[in-house]
């Protein structure tokens, strides 16, 4: 086999064709295409086979980034957007008088960048990622506001019922005092509310429309839509987000939200077509979440605990995983543990709130509202409180089972608790047999609660592919990098690729003419461009 290979390659030697200009090669020192395909398979030296596996990787890794950095240039020189030219009354007005906190230099930054995109005249498509906590739903209202000072609709749009309602909650509550009209429309709204909205909608008095996957359905019409904010989106189809586009003439600015923090690497390979926002500080006065770790044995220490803190006022999630390949004994835990803390924690001194798939949707948001209002101090549940319920005064988070969640879940559950002023806890409950990667899992999130680092970690324990799901497997199928173990690679090509379209945006230049034919190439394949929503 080996010889027919030495065969094959004398006998084509030589005939690979270059695909990097001169330039770039001599300014990072690769070696050329033959050498380099030639050392990969027989390596003359071990020097020549590293520095012809770097050739290779650098290669594909700066391919990708050019399709990327050329996809966003063709949005912003192509796709026209809406100009927001004028930072007007209600921005300013909200801004000075009733903004209830100052914003953190970070948030500060995003609202620029957004205000930049906006008044440009190309279409916004941008990235807003902020650790759980972070606030981000300030700038969304702020970019609302924006939208409608020019005299545009806004629409935010949630993966879920409930956090829908959180999201309408938090942004009549912020606008109250504005005399702008927001509403809520989802799959339960009745048909008579639903009239109201329609209508509005197209009378243009609706200025804000928050609701779940409601909001795409034809039969919801806007007078004039110049903003669609998405949140947590990697929970919609692409095609469930395209139809957002086809909202109004032109397609409205997209603002997508998540509070999945994805890492520095993956964000440049997956979403380099996008323009990313990070918000990287938590508001003042937000005290760090304490992570232990404990052993089932402690068990009764960590229930006296509990009962310390419901006297201080405060309230409980003691979250159990639930996994379809394991879904009748996950229950039968669930539904042990949920026993056992009823005994522990009786009548009529505790109140004890149960939340899982199982239940009516009217049960669950009945038990999930008495947990809001108070009425019961401890939420036994499975992870269907991951994301964006919102209880200032829950304090503590008990994870039962915590080696059988992945770090980002573990992550996003913590983010439950330390929404108020008071010290929070996440109490990471295991057995004792744990494996390497639990252990890894357990120890980084007692090591730090920086949503950043700890998707570091994940992406190195799961892989690229894993991590992001099925939208980005395709991006990910690399053949001769890995994105995780070669990120410096990645950075120095993705510096390249954007300091070529500087000085070179259409690829006219001569020398470039090998990176122009190899970009067409790919483009006729559209290899790439259906993983990029």
């Amino acid at each position: 086999m080996v010889r027919m290979m030495q065969q094959l390659f004398s006998e084509v030697h030589n005939s690979f064709t270059e695909t990097l200009s001169e330039q770039i090669r001599s300014q990072h020192q690769l070696v050329d295409k033959n050498t380099a395909m030639y050392n990969a398979h027989f390596p003359k030296s071990a020097a020549l086979l590293q520095q012809s596996i770097y050739r290779l990787k650098f290669e594909e890794l700066f391919f990708i980034q050019m399709e990327l950095l050329l996809q966003n240039r063709i949005r912003k020189t192509r796709i026209k957007g809406y100009a927001f030219e004028k930072v007007g009354e209600r921005f300013n007005d909200f801004y000075s008088n009733h903004l209830p906190f100052e914003l953190t230099g970070a948030q500060k930054r995003v609202v620029k960048e957004i205000r930049a995109d906006m008044g440009t005249g190309a279409h916004m498509n941008r990235l807003l990622q902020g650790d759980v906590g972070s606030g981000k739903t300030i700038v969304a209202v702020l970019t609302c506001l924006l939208a409608i000072d020019n005299g545009f609709q806004a629409c935010i749009m949630a993966p879920t019922e409930i956090l829908a309602q959180q999201h309408y909650q938090g942004v009549s509550e912020l606008l109250e005092k504005t005399g702008l009209k927001v509403s809520l429309l989802t799959g339960s709204v009745k048909t008579k509310a639903r009239r109201v909205i329609h209508s509005d909608l197209e009378d243009g008095t609706l200025n804000i429309l928050i609701g779940t996957h409601a909001l795409i359905e034809d039969k919801v019409v806007f007078k004039n839509l110049g903003v669609a904010i998405v949140d947590e989106q990697h929970r919609f189809g692409v095609a469930q987000r395209a139809k957002l586009w086809k909202k109004n003439h032109l397609p409205p600015h997209v603002l997508v939200m998540t509070a999945t923090p994805i890492p520095r690497t993956l964000a440049m390979s997956l979403y380099g077509d996008l323009d990313i926002s990070v918000i990287d500080e938590l508001p003042p006065g937000r005290k760090e979440i304490k992570t232990v770790h404990r052993y089932d044995k402690n068990r009764l220490a960590v229930f006296s605990f509990l009962k310390e803190e419901i006297t201080k006022g405060r309230q409980i999630y003691l979250v159990y995983p639930l996994i379809e390949e394991s879904e009748t004994l996950d229950y039968k835990d669930l539904m042990d543990g949920y026993e056992s803390v009823v005994r522990e924690f009786p009548t009529p001194q505790y109140q004890v709130s149960i939340v899982h798939g199982r239940m009516k949707p009217e049960d669950k948001d009945y038990e999930m509202e008495r947990f809001v209002k108070g009425e019961t101090q401890i939420m036994v549940a499975t992870t269907v409180i991951e994301v964006g319920v919102n209880v200032p005064n829950a304090s503590v988070m008990v994870i039962e089972s915590a080696e059988r969640f992945g770090l980002s879940q573990l992550h996003q559950l913590r983010g439950r608790v330390g929404r108020g002023a008071d010290q929070s806890f996440c109490i990471l409950m295991t057995s004792y047999k744990l494996s390497a990667e639990a252990k890894t899992r357990v120890e980084t999130m007692v090591a730090t609660t920086d949503g950043f680092e700890i998707a570091e970690v994940d992406l190195k324990l799961r892989g690229p592919g894993d991590m992001m799901g099925t939208r980005q497997s395709g991006v990910l199928a690399l053949r001769v990098a890995d994105i995780v173990k070669d990120n410096d690679i990645l950075a120095v090509a993705r510096e390249t690729a954007k300091e070529l379209l500087q000085k070179d945006a259409t690829l006219a230049l001569p020398e470039n003419t090998s990176i122009k034919k190899v970009l067409q190439f790919l483009q006729s394949k559209k290899g790439l461009w259906k993983y990029i929503s």
